[in-house]
């Protein structure tokens, strides 16, 4: 039977071959995928100014380790009552004795601190940490819902360098206390934000190796210190401090004019024009051409993409609460993060307890944090999660006891706490990108903030034991390395997170992994 309509048919099935089929819309991740998949020029300039934060942060976080330690001290020669086997100066009589370095090198010495109690001579550290758990509640929020990843780095970066500088001028252990408390409250975010701007301004296949690259800044930041401090070891501890804070005011200005914003959160705020100029900062040159105002109109998913919930630290938490499987993962991270945080602050600052020169074993410590980055990225890269974190801890804290016990054996105590020392920068490296991994991308930054509080928790208690670890090596060493070892328990109830892609919402992350 012939066909009653053949040209009309005919007609319509050419105008439906002419017609060209609708563009087909990208989703979030696949749009960044696009633009900025490929790394580049751009991409590593920007991710490795933002991570420079760490640099900064390792000095304010371990600058105690100089401006808080106790000078080496000997007898006076015309001294009869004092003898080279005393070990403690409080029961000598004040003149029988004298500092090895000038008084002003150190506020112990400064402010005659060296018979005050633990707590005391811990005050000015533990202060600093108690600021960054206030910090971290009061300041984190602000990375996810006003002022964004970059704006809040810039931020808390200069308001801890000023606060830095303010310490300097400290005239008694109490004034210096509070500045220190200031300066941890705004230090609190900066580790956060510079990790997670540093790894959204990247393709996904990258995001765990620009992590990394904000370890290796951290790294030379607590290198550097020793370097300051070796050149003003006979000068003013307050030196130390300015040399530290005045560039970090610049690094300040650095970061507002020359560092885009996440795209992902402009996306999620609703700035389009933003996330537009973001995408085409970051994109490769071969894919700058082809991001034009039709393809972002045409190919972008604006309308029918969900956006998640808008969550601050407080929020975040309550929606953390209410879900089973969300509330276990904090918990758990949380005890993996304190004791890894007690290891891994409380370190340093036992260096002074050793016989050894502080400034050269300063050193080593610092440079064992470029191998223990190097032995995270190819944990990230080729082992599981889980598996890595919980090998390392066990091992710190093994060797942690293991140094406590070789009190007697000097280079053996050394060379045990800096094995412990490395297996802690390791395991905290890995434990971090773990810790981005197991959040969605709408409460990322408030419950990566959280677990970072632990750490600071951890950071509170250190300073003290460490003080308590002078008369004996076990309070610290000893109770730090049981510490350590069974918070790495913890991860064995997390999921493993390597290879998977990160979801954006919490009902995303449950359907997909935890149902």
């Amino acid at each position: 039977m012939t066909d009653p309509n053949p040209l009309l048919s005919h007609t319509e099935s050419a105008a439906a071959a002419a017609s060209p089929s609708p563009p087909q819309r990208r989703s979030l991740d696949e749009t960044i995928e696009h633009c900025i998949g490929n790394f580049g020029l751009t991409q590593f300039l920007q991710s490795t100014i933002a991570s420079f934060a760490w640099f900064f942060d390792a000095q304010q976080t371990f600058i105690a380790v100089f401006t808080d330690a106790e000078p080496k001290w000997s007898c006076n020669m015309n001294s009869s009552t004092c003898t080279t086997a005393a070990a403690d100066m409080c029961r000598l009589p004040k003149g029988s004795w004298s500092w090895d370095s000038p008084a002003q090198t150190s506020i112990i010495s400064e402010w005659s601190l060296e018979c005050a109690g633990s707590i005391t001579t811990g005050l000015g550290a533990s202060s600093f940490f108690l600021g960054c758990l206030a910090g971290g509640f009061l300041l984190s929020t602000l990375a996810d819902s006003s002022l964004g990843r970059k704006n809040l780095l810039v931020l808390s970066c200069l308001l801890m360098s000023l606060t830095g500088l303010l310490t300097a001028v400290s005239t008694n252990i109490w004034m210096y206390a509070g500045f220190r408390f200031l300066s941890g409250f705004a230090r609190a975010p900066i580790g956060t934000c510079a990790l997670v701007l540093g790894t959204e301004l990247v393709g996904k296949k990258w995001r765990g190796n620009v992590g990394i690259i904000g370890f290796i800044w951290f790294t030379f930041g607590f290198l550097s210190l020793s370097i300051i401090a070796f050149f003003v070891q006979n000068s003013s501890w307050r030196l130390i401090y300015l040399w530290t804070c005045v560039p970090c005011v610049l690094y300040s200005l650095l970061v507002y004019f020359a560092v885009e914003e996440s795209p992902r959160w402009l996306f999620f705020k609703g700035r389009r024009q933003e996330f537009e100029k973001s995408l085409k900062t970051l994109a490769s040159p071969e894919n700058q051409s082809s991001l034009t105002e039709s393809f972002f109109c045409n190919s972008v998913d604006w309308g029918v993409e969900e956006k998640p919930r808008e969550y601050n630290l407080f929020s975040a938490l309550g929606i953390l609460l209410k879900r089973p499987w969300a509330f276990r993962r904090l918990i758990l991270t949380a005890a993996v993060a304190f004791g890894l945080g007690l290891m891994y602050t409380g370190m340093p600052l036992s260096l002074g307890n050793l016989s050894v020169n502080l400034h050269l074993s300063v050193a080593v410590n610092a440079l064992s944090e470029l191998p223990a980055s190097v032995a995270a990225i190819l944990l990230v890269g080729k082992l599981n999660r889980r598996g890595s974190i919980l090998g390392l801890a066990v091992l710190s804290g093994v060797c942690s006891a293991a140094c406590a016990a070789a009190v007697t054996w000097k280079g053996l105590q050394v060379s045990l706490e800096l094995v412990s020392f490395f297996c802690t920068c390791a395991a905290f490296d890995v434990f971090m990108i773990y810790a981005l991994e197991l959040f969605p991308t709408c409460v990322r930054n408030s419950a990566v903030a959280m677990v970072r509080q632990a750490v600071a928790v951890g950071g509170v208690v250190s300073p003290v034991l460490v003080a308590a670890g002078r008369k004996n090596g076990w309070v610290f060493y000893g109770v730090c390395g049981g510490i350590v070892c069974v918070s790495g328990l913890f991860v064995v109830w997390l999921p493993e997170t390597r290879g998977r892609t990160p979801c954006d919402t919490m009902e995303e992350e449950e359907l997909k992994f935890c149902v």
